[in-house]
């Protein structure tokens, strides 16, 4: 086992951070429901018995979240742009057995979504931890590379090779950054992520560990699906690579103002007690959750409404970032 490990989600957690939307230009029309939707979300987790703390941006914001929250959901006002704490919260890992933090770099997901806030969230949530996190410089979002805490983790060429990420480095020295950072020693590349994907095909859009070298992937839900190949490849590489994979539904084709949007089951919040699956108002969705609720007998699973929050460009998953309990527990 490497001496750096990267815990997967499914290791007891202590509290999930989760970014409350401010944003009207962000949400335009939608604003209000996808503050409805997140609060939802934060309540779901905060009743299964878990911390919560919610990001709030200002006042007006912490007031707004106040009235959607129960009283078992911490508020904690900061300076944030974007939601998605996935991408730009602190990554935690364990060093030698104990906690430790890691920040990339951060250049707003290709420099096309820059805002106050969100290059530094991530190092202050750290600190106010107790933790003094490690930098690298190479640019990587969270969203970006999924681990299963064995030092196996899967990724996307589509986002890690983009040249409006990190055009000077090779595909070997992304690996040896991850592995040197991250405690990643095995890397399977997958090809694109979802189609109109905001990140360049994130990873945890396409295909998440559910166990040690077992990963679940998408099956298209009908021959309008535009991500069909996509999701064909993705479990074909997967398989080389010797990885167990289970195929779950899609929700099909999603549109939104006639735009094809990336809506994905795979989206999911994996938290101590609960898995949070966003649903979308597809006649597949019962099935889809369904189908992650069979990966994860040992907790409850759930699915709530997300379609105003991937207006934003994400899901739950994508506004989360769990916090590691210190002492390590059964996985």
């Amino acid at each position: 086992m490497p001496k750096i490990i990267m815990p997967p989600e499914w290791a007891p957690q202590d509290w999930l951070w989760i970014g409350f939307p401010h944003l009207a230009e962000e949400w335009p029309g939608v604003l209000v429901k996808a503050q409805e939707q997140i609060a939802a979300f934060a309540n779901a987790v905060a009743e299964s018995g878990q911390n919560v703390r919610l990001l709030v941006r200002n006042e007006a914001n912490k007031a707004r979240a106040k009235a959607l929250v129960s009283e078992a959901v911490t508020l904690e006002q900061r300076i944030y742009g974007d939601i998605w704490l996935r991408d730009t919260g602190p990554l935690i890992v364990f060093e030698e057995g104990e906690l430790a933090a890691r920040r990339f770099g951060f250049n707003g997901w290709g420099g096309r979504y820059e805002m106050a806030g969100d290059a530094t969230i991530g190092g202050e949530l750290a600190r106010d931890c107790g933790l003094s996190p490690k930098i690298s410089a190479m640019i990587l979002e969270g969203g970006a590379v999924d681990g299963d805490g064995t030092g196996l983790a899967i990724t996307t060429e589509q986002c890690l090779l983009n040249a409006n990420r990190n055009p000077s480095l090779s595909r070997n020295e992304m690996e040896t950054e991850l592995a040197h950072h991250l405690g990643f020693e095995r890397l399977v590349w997958l090809g694109d992520g979802l189609v109109n994907d905001h990140t360049d095909g994130h990873v945890d859009n396409l295909a998440r560990f559910v166990g040690p070298a077992r990963v679940v992937v998408p099956d298209a839900a009908g021959a309008d699906d535009l991500n069909a190949q996509i999701y064909t490849d993705a479990a074909h590489r997967l398989a080389l690579a010797g990885l167990d994979v289970a195929r779950i539904p899609s929700p099909g084709r999603i549109e939104r103002d006639g735009q094809i949007e990336p809506a994905s089951y795979v989206n999911f919040a994996i938290t101590t007690r609960l898995v949070v699956v966003p649903t979308f108002g597809s006649p597949h969705d019962a099935d889809g959750v369904a189908a992650i609720a069979s990966l994860f007998p040992d907790r409850e699973t759930v699915g709530l409404r997300a379609e105003a929050v991937l207006a934003g460009g994400g899901g739950f998953h994508c506004a989360s970032q769990q916090m590691p309990r210190a002492v390590r527990g059964p996985s």
